[in-house]
C-alpha cells in the first residue's frame, strides 16, 4: 500500500529494477538552498544544478558507463 511519496519511490524502484530502465532528470538553472543549523535563519549552502542526471537500474552489479 502506497501512503506517501517515499512508498511510491521504493516501489517504483522495485518495480524497474532489472528492467533495464533509464530514468532522466534534466534541470536547468536549479538553485536548492540546504540548511547548515537548524532554524529559520540558519546559513544556507546553495546547490546549483544544471543538467542532465541518468538513473539507471539493474539487479547485477553496478557498471559505469560514458555520460553522454
Amino acid at each position: 500500500m502506497i501512503q506517501d511519496w517515499t512508498d511510491l519511490g521504493k516501489e517504483m524502484w522495485s518495480y524497474l529494477t532489472g528492467k533495464s530502465a533509464v530514468i532522466n532528470y534534466t534541470f536547468i538553472d536549479m538553485a536548492v538552498e540546504v540548511p547548515r543549523d537548524i532554524g529559520p535563519d540558519a546559513p544556507r549552502a546553495t546547490w546549483k544544478l544544471n543538467g542532465t542526471l541518468r538513473v539507471t537500474t539493474s539487479e547485477g552489479p553496478a557498471v559505469e558507463s560514458a555520460a553522454h
